[in-house]
């Protein structure tokens, strides 16, 4: 697969024309932010925008540009675990069964256990590297996440959608670490993709955003309806500054995997560095999986130090690394994400490359490294 295919280069110019192809002379080519709790609403109200909690000309422009890449219809969230409880609102029942990933974002499990599992929903957690081989029998939802945050495994969505369609079951796959650009889920037989766009597809660290995006419209018009009722709903300005991120998303996230894939060889090479994760590298676990169904490897890397202290000693020390948590921003940040509880390793940092000059960044991290 490649970034620089003609469907996916077919996909970028149409999110990048989306608005213009269909405004008139003297609208400006950037969307408005329409602050708007009411519309004018006389006699019945059967227009697109009754009330500000229904819809928002911002919404919709960025949902037609992030639904070109998708290839699907898309609906947007005010951050990415709003995107992720209302696909699962959506498609869990009482009582039903879900195979979710012990490795993934932790937030999702957190939900579930606190507030989802009252429905009586019954869930199976298993690490992310065992889904492609796990039985599907009488799961009602397999949620996906690959690769997994923060340990980069990789599944096979492919065939983990075929056999639990076999099975009965919808498949939903978090494709936040990747992006529609570097890897296609619905194309691979998922019902649905979710994404915190907080992360690489905003990629400016300044708003929070999540979608929903899916070709059943049946499953869509529920999500929608969630939203509605549940007044899960983004603002116009952030919808704003989504839109302003997406359009320059090509030419970040080729600049974060060509910054990525130099890190992870030089980190793969050096004595302070115990081991690391990066689904580029040829002996990593996750590169004959990520290599069949993703553009690029990304942008994120698992690097293990000896113990904690190395670990923020690195972080802390370097100058081109800002600490944070979350990724997929301009610069190069990272974080040691036991901290939080991740069943990592104490000395395991989670970084995610930036769009800094290559050779400058990987000088800073290597004399970094040499100083340990």
């Amino acid at each position: 697969m490649s970034i620089d295919d003609a469907s996916t280069n077919a996909r970028i110019m149409a999110m990048l024309h989306k608005r213009a192809s269909s405004i008139g002379k003297g609208e400006s080519l950037t969307p408005p932010i329409v602050n708007a709790a009411k519309y004018a609403l006389p006699g019945d109200p059967d227009h697109p925008f009754p009330y500000g909690r229904f819809d928002n000309p911002g919404w919709g422009t960025v949902e037609s540009a992030i639904g070109a890449l998708e290839d699907a219809e898309t609906i947007c969230f005010p951050s990415g675990m709003a995107a992720v409880t209302a696909a699962l609102m959506a498609t869990l029942k009482p009582k039903s069964k879900l195979l979710l990933p012990s490795d993934g974002y932790y937030t999702v499990r957190v939900l579930l256990n606190e507030f989802i599992r009252q429905h009586e929903i019954e869930t199976v957690e298993i690490p992310t590297a065992d889904m492609t081989g796990h039985a599907l029998d009488r799961f009602d939802l397999v949620w996906i996440e690959t690769p997994s945050n923060p340990g980069l495994d990789v599944c096979d969505i492919a065939a983990i959608t075929k056999r639990a369609h076999a099975a009965g079951a919808l498949v939903i796959v978090d494709n936040t670490t990747a992006t529609p650009l570097l890897q296609r889920p619905l194309d691979l037989g998922a019902d649905l993709t979710v994404s915190s766009d907080t992360k690489a597809l905003a990629g400016h660290s300044d708003v929070l955003f999540g979608h929903v995006s899916g070709r059943d419209a049946e499953i869509m018009a529920r999500i929608r309806n969630w939203r509605k009722l549940a007044g899960s709903t983004p603002g116009p300005a952030e919808a704003y500054l989504a839109y302003r991120g997406l359009m320059t998303l090509e030419l970040r996230l080729a600049r974060m995997c060509a910054n990525a894939q130099a890190l992870a060889n030089l980190f793969y090479s050096h004595k302070a560095v115990e081991a690391v994760r990066f689904p580029g590298l040829a002996d990593d676990p996750s590169y004959r999986i990520a290599a069949a169904q993703m553009a690029q490897p990304g942008f994120v890397i698992g690097v293990t130090f000896a113990d904690a202290a190395t670990a923020e000693r690195f972080i802390t020390d370097c100058p081109a690394i800002f600490a944070a948590t979350s990724f997929g921003g301009i610069q190069t940040s990272a974080e040691r994400r036991a901290r939080w509880g991740d069943a990592v390793r104490e000395g395991y940092v989670r970084l995610s490359a930036g769009c800094e000059p290559t050779a400058a960044l990987v000088k800073a991290i290597s004399d970094t490294l040499d100083a340990l």
